[in-house]
Formats: C-alpha cells, sequence, structure tokens
C-alpha cells in the first residue's frame, strides 16, 4: 500500500468518527497548551530577573577584593588577558559639601582614575569627561538636590512618599564652577578650607528608579590634599578615613568567566554579573523542569482519550482488519495505519496547543499588568517591563516531542492489538 493511500485510509476513518476525534484532540491540546503556559511562566520570570541583573550591573563588570585586606596588585592584574579598564574609586568617611550660588549639596565625594573611567566606558547624559584636576563630574540626581534653604525646609514638611520634588537646580550644570568643602560627621560645621571645581560632565540616569546618584567623581590627585586637610581640622589621623573598591572591566560579556575564574586562581575574592547569572540560571532550571514535569502530567490524562479512541477504533474496524489481512496486508502494514492515526492526533493536538500558547502568553503579558497594577493601585506597575510568560523555541520543540510521543505511545498498545486479530474471526463479525 503506498504512503498515499495510507494516508487516505487514516483521513476516511478519522472522518467516520468526527465528534470523537475532536473531543481527543480537544484534549490533547489543553493538555499540550497547559504544559507549555506552565512552563513559560518559568521562563518569563526568568527573562525578566535577567534582564533587572543586566541593567543594575555593567554587564562586563568584575568587582575585586582581597580576602586579607592587603592591596591589589593593580600590575598583577592588568597582565591578564581580556582586562581592559580597572577602576579604582575611592570613597571618603567625610561629607563634600557643595555650593553653587546660594544652593548647597551635601553629598558623597569619590576619588577616581578618569582615564580608567573612560576605558571602562562610563556612560555620560551630558558633556566629558575631566581632562583637568580641577574638573569632575557630577551624579544624574545631583542638580534637582541642589536646594536653597527655603526649598530644603519646605521639603522637610512634604511627608507623601509620591510628593514632586520642590526646587532643585532646573539649568545644565555643564560648565558651572562649584564650591566645595568638606565637614565631618562628628562637627556640626564644614572645613574652613574651599575649592573650586568646574563640572564637565554628568552621569547616565541610573537604571534603578529608586537610586539617587548625587556622587561627586574627583579626580584620585586630591587624595593626599584631602587627608592633609582633615588631619589639620579634625586634631588626629584616621587611617580609615578612604575606603576603596576597584572594578575590572572585560573587553566583552564573553570574556567576564575567564577574567573571574583567573583572578580567583591569583586568590582574589571576586564578583561578577557572570556568577550571578549562572546561579540564576541553575535555579532556574531546576524551577523549569519542575513546571515542565508537572505540564507533562496533564498531557499524560489527556493521552487516557487517545488510548480510549485507538481501542475503540480497533474495535469497530475488527472486519476491516480481517479483510486487509486476508488481501495480505502485513502486520507491520496494520500497525502503522493506527499508529498514523495516533500521531495525527498528536500533531494536530500540538499545532493547537502551540497556537493557543502564544495567544495566552501575549494576553498574560498585556493584561496581568494592568490588573496587578490596579489591584496594588499603582498606576506605575503597568509601565514596568515585566514578562510573566514567555515561550522560546525551545520550549515549543520539548512541549512538541513530549506531546506527539505520549500520544505515539497511547496509540501503540491498540495498534498491537489489531495486529493479533483472528482472520477467520474477523471475517465472521457481522457489519
Amino acid at each position: 500500500m503506498l504512503f498515499k493511500d495510507q494516508v487516505d485510509f487514516v483521513s476516511q476513518h478519522i472522518k467516520k468518527n468526527k465528534l470523537r476525534v475532536f473531543m481527543t484532540v480537544l484534549a490533547a491540546t489543553m493538555g499540550c497548551a497547559f504544559l507549555i503556559v506552565l512552563a513559560s511562566i518559568g521562563f518569563g520570570i526568568q527573562d525578566t530577573m535577567r534582564k533587572e541583573i543586566l541593567e543594575d550591573q555593567a554587564i562586563t563588570e568584575v568587582e575585586v577584593y582581597t580576602n586579607n585586606g592587603e592591596a591589589l596588585d593593580i600590575s598583577q592584574i592588568s597582565e591578564v588577558e581580556h582586562v581592559n579598564a580597572i577602576v579604582h574609586r575611592t570613597s571618603m568617611d567625610i561629607m563634600a559639601v557643595s555650593q553653587l550660588d546660594e544652593r548647597s549639596l551635601e553629598g558623597n565625594m569619590l576619588l577616581t582614575n578618569f582615564v580608567e573611567e573612560e576605558k571602562s566606558n562610563l556612560q555620560l547624559s551630558e558633556g566629558r569627561m575631566p581632562t583637568k584636576e580641577n574638573e569632575i563630574v557630577v551624579g544624574y540626581q545631583f542638580a534637582e538636590n541642589l536646594l536653597t534653604d527655603a526649598e530644603r525646609k519646605e521639603m522637610e514638611k512634604i511627608t507623601e512618599e509620591d510628593a514632586e520634588p520642590i526646587g532643585g537646580y532646573k539649568e545644565s550644570l555643564i560648565g558651572k564652577t562649584i564650591s566645595m568643602s568638606m565637614q565631618s560627621y562628628e562637627m556640626d560645621e564644614a572645613f574652613p578650607e574651599k575649592w573650586d571645581f568646574t563640572i564637565v560632565g554628568v552621569t547616565e540616569k541610573p537604571a534603578r528608579d529608586w537610586f539617587v546618584d548625587t556622587n561627586m567623581l574627583v579626580d584620585e590627585s586630591w587624595k593626599d590634599k584631602f587627608q592633609e586637610v582633615y588631619e589639620a581640622n579634625a586634631g588626629n589621623e584616621n587611617p580609615d578615613l578612604f575606603y576603596s573598591s576597584t572594578k575590572i572591566y572585560t573587553s566583552s560579556l564573553e570574556h567576564v568567566k575567564s577574567v573571574t575564574e583567573e583572578l580567583k586562581e591569583m586568590g582574589y575574592s571576586v564578583y561578577s554579573v557572570s556568577e550571578q547569572l549562572e546561579q540564576l540560571d541553575v535555579f532556574f532550571m531546576a524551577f523549569k523542569i519542575g513546571l515542565i514535569f508537572v505540564g507533562t502530567i496533564a498531557v499524560l490524562i489527556a493521552s487516557i482519550g487517545i488510548f480510549n479512541t485507538m481501542t475503540m477504533a480497533v474495535t469497530e474496524r475488527t472486519r476491516e482488519i480481517g479483510v486487509m489481512k486476508a488481501i495480505g496486508a502485513s502486520p507491520k502494514l496494520i500497525q502503522r495505519l493506527f499508529l498514523m492515526e495516533s500521531a495525527w492526533i498528536g500533531i494536530i493536538g500540538t499545532v493547537l496547543a502551540v497556537i493557543i500558547s502564544y495567544a495566552v502568553s501575549f494576553l498574560a503579558n498585556w493584561i496581568l499588568p494592568m490588573v496587578v497594577g490596579a489591584a496594588l493601585g499603582e498606576d506605575e506597575f503597568q509601565d514596568l517591563s515585566m514578562t510573566f510568560s514567555l515561550i522560546p523555541w525551545q520550549l515549543v520543540v520539548i512541549a512538541s516531542v513530549i506531546s506527539i510521543s505520549v500520544a505515539m505511545i497511547s496509540g501503540w498498545r491498540p495498534a498491537r492489538k489489531a495486529t493479533k486479530i483472528d482472520v477467520i474471526h474477523a471475517l465472521r463479525q457481522e457489519l
């Protein structure tokens, strides 16, 4: 029997029992769709968390620490292959008081090397990188937090979290000169020494809306001067005045892992986005496997319907099977015909399930943010780039293999039963 004849044979018998086959296909569709949609939740949450991690941290960044508190061997680290920049930032245990006309800001000052900062691809929202000692870069929210005394008192009266900010410097800070002095946290007044710095750059807006960047990035050559001023005014030497952090930037994301492993071999403690992503991937791999396992149960339940349908098909076609055997049809051919029918049910159910799953996923990502936002009373939630459901092609392949395989396995037993039907007994059966 030609393959075309086999397909026609299967199609004719399916058309004879449209309602029964339709209900069986519907059950297979629901089982497979449930598997895909359930597993897509795990993929969606993982995708959202990966995006948040990558937005929150530079993807080529590696933080380095020493285990015994000794200084880092920068020359040794710089020789590591694929290291593009070594940014060594030093913060001070002291407050930096910035003054611009009648406006002031008490913030944090970071000493850094701007050559390395530029190599690390420090992003600026406006301006340029400093080229002189008295040129600085300020944080994105520096301007809006430059307040007058009147504005500061007005803000103290506001208790609402969603209140609009009052005042702040509205013009561009590029080219403006600020007067900076230092003040110890233990003293009420700032030190008398003041320095003038010209703002030439403003950093990019932080990825997190809740993070407020009012830092001042100053050239590291000022470190000794600030130390002398502190000792002269505080009346003591503070060895813990400076706190340093070192971040290494690789040439690309694919080199982060190799650089991280090499730094570990040198005896350093390191932290990078690649390690965080690896831990995240391991967790979600187990989570997604669990979801797929639960979804597979639904497919197995649907297989009961396929088994019943195929068993009834064999019972109803006993005489036809006897005739086919009588004219020379082999057991393998008879088995193949019934397996083709069960496979057809599985394939159609899988195709419909994939279409339905993508529709459900699209609606979930569109509607759920609005529903959750309305329930929590937060309109901003609707604007968040949160993915509730994500269906990658790998999930479609896995679900399709499971669904079609289960359908064929369900039809295998009835197909084997059809090959064992006695010809004489089948021909004697009344129509």
